[in-house]
């Protein structure tokens, strides 16, 4: 009985390496297995950030802060910036230790020379971005649009929403200025922006503005190769929740989730990688919810 083994690629050579097939010849019978091919290996090919420049506002804390060693450890090159720099410090220290590498700049959201100056940075120390994660926000506490005054309102709707609109059209600016190939625009926005409850105006307003905005972006920003789609978290533990989730009605809150418990940033790790990978290279306009079910449960 003759056995041979034949090295057979799955796909002609490429950029990525492909897993190898071999063929085992045994009696008339065709027997395949893979020799390389493991989750791990078609994660770090399909997930793969290696030398990609991302650049992350409100990276201080919260949402961004865990985002930064996330793409960090996939090899990206992460750009911080937020107001409070040893914050953003204490976090490249973070990642430099465990090998990655990553660039703090300091950012006021709400200023437009500031956010030129931040992608500028980008630019000037790594030669391009490949993706922006629109994650700066606040909040105003649990006030009602009869309670809040203008300067919540002008705090609120200028942090989470029109600062979207400047990172991303600033940051247009120089991916054709620079003659990128292509770019990448994320947006965090909120479950707020359809299922949401009292005190929680305007941050549901701009979340929901955000949600549009991902839509309508991504039908004009695709002329420049731009592909702009949005995260949907739901209730995590963060400085904007936290008013809710530590309060004496969050027990009852929580039984309202389908999960029954509120996310942990690692939740959130999949769908981060799937939008700033070119595993998501034919995804525009969509908008990733991860709530637990949350939004399920009011159907």
């Amino acid at each position: 009985m003759s056995c041979v083994s034949i090295p057979m690629h799955r796909h002609p050579p490429c950029v990525h390496q492909r897993p190898t097939l071999t063929l085992q010849i045994t009696a008339g019978r065709l027997l395949f297995w893979e020799q390389t091919l493991s989750t791990q290996t078609l994660a770090q090919t399909t997930f793969a950030l290696t030398d990609q420049v991302i650049a992350i506002t409100g990276a201080s804390s919260g949402f961004g802060y865990h985002f930064a060693g996330v793409l960090a450890a996939q090899g990206a090159k992460v750009v911080l910036g937020a107001r409070r720099l040893e914050k953003l410090r204490d976090c490249v220290k973070e990642i430099k230790a465990d090998g990655g590498e990553a660039l703090a700049v300091p950012l006021d959201v709400r200023e437009k020379a500031s956010i030129a100056s931040f992608l500028d940075a980008a630019y000037e120390h790594y030669g391009r971005c490949d993706v922006v994660i629109n994650n700066a926000g606040v909040e105003a506490g649990a006030k009602t649009y009869h309670t809040i005054d203008e300067d919540d309102w002008d705090f609120v709707l200028d942090t989470n929403l029109k600062s979207a609109w400047l990172v991303s059209k600033l940051y247009t600016d120089r991916v054709v200025a620079h003659k990128q190939d292509s770019g990448n625009i994320i947006m965090v926005s909120s479950i707020t922006d359809s299922r949401t409850i009292k005190g929680q105006f305007p941050y549901a307003v701009s979340k929901g503005g955000m949600t549009r905005m991902t839509e309508v972006m991504s039908l004009e920003a695709a002329k420049y190769n731009i592909r702009v789609n949005a995260l949907a978290p739901g209730y995590f533990l963060t400085d904007v929740s936290r008013i809710l989730l530590e309060s004496p009605m969050a027990d009852e809150f929580v039984k309202g989730i389908p999960m029954r418990r509120t996310g942990n940033f690692p939740d959130l790790d999949g769908p981060l990688l799937l939008l700033a990978s070119d595993a998501s290279r034919y995804m525009t306009g969509s908008v990733l919810v991860v709530d637990g079910g949350h939004i399920c449960a009011s159907l």
